[in-house]
């Protein structure tokens, strides 16, 4: 498999059969397919919205991992019960950063941009490489418009790039990407998409992704690349850049919240966990809106509410570590969701797979790129892509630039409370500063909304109680109270929910296949 888990690669033995493929899909239609759902691996997706690698959704197949080649001896044409077989890495990211930390770069702040500059130009260059038409996402954050300055450098002609907006102005980011495509120079196309539209991406998402996966923004993530699709046939985007420089929120705020809270006591760490959630994340929304102009701008972020009490449930954990491990996660006690669930241990909680870094957010970092880059993220984009036949390609991950970026020190990416500095000072040679500084909001739709509204129906038919108990995979009691209180208005449980709802809408989809 290649290096960063860009592309998936299945395998598995059903008796005497070595399966392998690309897609789930594949190794279902062969003859010696015996597919059952691991409860193991759902309680899993429940914790992180995604099956983490080297897991899937059924027992006995595996995600090869990244930077791995899998080889096996087989006698007579049958396969073994696992002692011929070995999987040997190729290249791993836990040696590149700790090689990256042995061997820091020391040069100053101008030569590490011109050098950081000169390698991601490079890949770039060699990634449009094309015979066939090609383009890039574009949402005028800092990495996809780094991607698409250097393009644009490169080319002769406008480079191809591609937005999507939404009419609620709270979701949209559109005007941000043409503002820097008109400054590139680009040929920028956008689509505004009404909710309708979005909606009806949803009963396709099962298919698509071929095992369960929630992270709503796989529906912005098709649309886009539906609107690409129609004009190039090759895409290039801006992921990687937050994994390789500090670029999630939770990379920065962690460390300053830990230096702040750290040293107090556990007990009183904890009453000011209390003290947060007094007020629902709908009341904190209303009170970051009412006072937003007034505010530092290192806390106008987007879901201030939802993230507040994300924090209160880490505030009185005993690491930073711990505190990572909170932050990822969805349902706290997935076991107690999943009928007959365990939570295997994986790279996120496997102390023994962690590389050896002298820094908590270092390994926040690491942590990101072994786990939630290859499983959510790449799988994101690639299966959103692949679904309508267009490739993407991704510069940030070429394995130089990765390697350079471990040897970056963590005080050039993140720096006076912000993330990704190197890369930001490197975009405005390009860009207008003016142009790109904003709170980072994500690829967020509403969902929320529409659970309460036009897809109220769809959700009660697939979380029902008697259809939870008479499946057997869920503790319907309180997948129940959570939407009830969704519902009301009391609480938003989307992300909880949505998970739910994809693995029911999954599971749905595989019964009739």
């Amino acid at each position: 498999r290649d290096r960063l888990g860009e592309k998936p690669l299945y395998y598995g033995r059903m008796g005497d059969v070595l399966l392998f493929g690309s897609e789930l899909k594949a190794l279902r239609a062969h003859p010696a397919w015996q597919g059952e759902i691991s409860r193991e691996a759902l309680t899993l997706f429940m914790r992180y919205n995604y099956v983490p690698t080297p897991y899937s959704i059924y027992k006995g197949i595996y995600k090869l991992t990244p930077g791995t080649i899998l080889s096996f001896e087989a006698e007579d044409q049958k396969l073994g019960h696992g002692e011929n077989w070995s999987i040997k890495p190729y290249w791993q990211a836990r040696q590149i950063a700790e090689a990256g930390m042995a061997d820091p770069f020391t040069g100053t702040d101008a030569d590490a941009i011109t050098l950081l500059d000169r390698q991601l130009r490079n890949s770039v260059s060699a990634q449009m490489v094309a015979d066939v038409p090609l383009g890039a996402f574009l949402s005028g954050g800092v990495d996809s418009s780094t991607v698409v300055a250097l393009m644009q450098k490169q080319s002769s002609r406008p480079v191809k790039t591609f937005t999507i907006g939404f009419h609620e102005d709270s979701y949209n980011e559109a005007g941000y990407a043409e503002e820097v495509a008109k400054h590139l120079g680009t040929d920028h196309n956008v689509l505004y998409v009404t909710p309708q539209e979005a909606m009806d991406v949803i009963p396709r998402l099962p298919a698509m992704y071929d095992e369960p996966f929630s992270d709503s923004s796989q529906i912005p993530t098709f649309l886009v690349s539906e609107l690409a699709r129609q004009h190039v046939a090759v895409s290039l985007s801006g992921d990687g850049g937050d994994e390789l420089f500090a670029g999630y929120t939770r990379h920065f705020w962690s460390r300053n919240l830990w230096q702040k809270f750290g040293w107090m006591p556990r007990c009183l760490r904890g009453t000011i966990s209390r003290l947060l959630t007094l007020l629902t994340p709908e009341q904190w929304d209303i009170f970051f809106k009412k006072f937003r102009n007034m505010l530092p701008k290192t806390l106008k972020q987007s879901n201030p509410g939802y993230k507040l009490h994300k924090l209160s449930g880490v505030l009185s954990v005993a690491s930073m570590e711990d505190m990572y491990y909170g932050l990822t996660s969805h349902w706290k006690s997935p076991f107690s969701i999943v009928v007959g669930g365990y939570e295997p241990v994986n790279v996120t909680t496997d102390r023994e797979q962690w590389a050896n870094l002298d820094d908590s957010t270092l390994l926040m970092m690491y942590l990101d790129l072994v786990s939630y880059l290859p499983d959510d993220i790449l799988v994101k984009v690639d299966r959103a892509a692949m679904n309508i036949g267009l490739e993407s390609r991704v510069p940030f991950l070429d394995h130089r630039v990765v390697e350079l970026a471990w040897r970056i020190p963590l005080s050039m990416k993140i720096r006076n409370g912000q993330g990704k500095w190197i890369l930001r000072q490197l975009l405005y040679k390009y860009v207008p500063q003016k142009l790109i500084e904003r709170p980072k909001t994500g690829f967020g739709i509403p969902i929320d909304v529409w659970l309460r509204g036009p897809l109220r129906d769809w959700a009660e038919g697939l979380l029902a109680e008697e259809r939870l108990k008479d499946e057997g995979f869920f503790n319907p009691a309180p997948i129940r109270k959570k939407w009830l209180e969704h519902l009301s208005g009391v609480r938003n449980w989307q992300y909880h929910l949505w998970d739910v709802l994809m693995f029911q809408a999954w599971f749905q989809e595989s019964s009739r296949n």
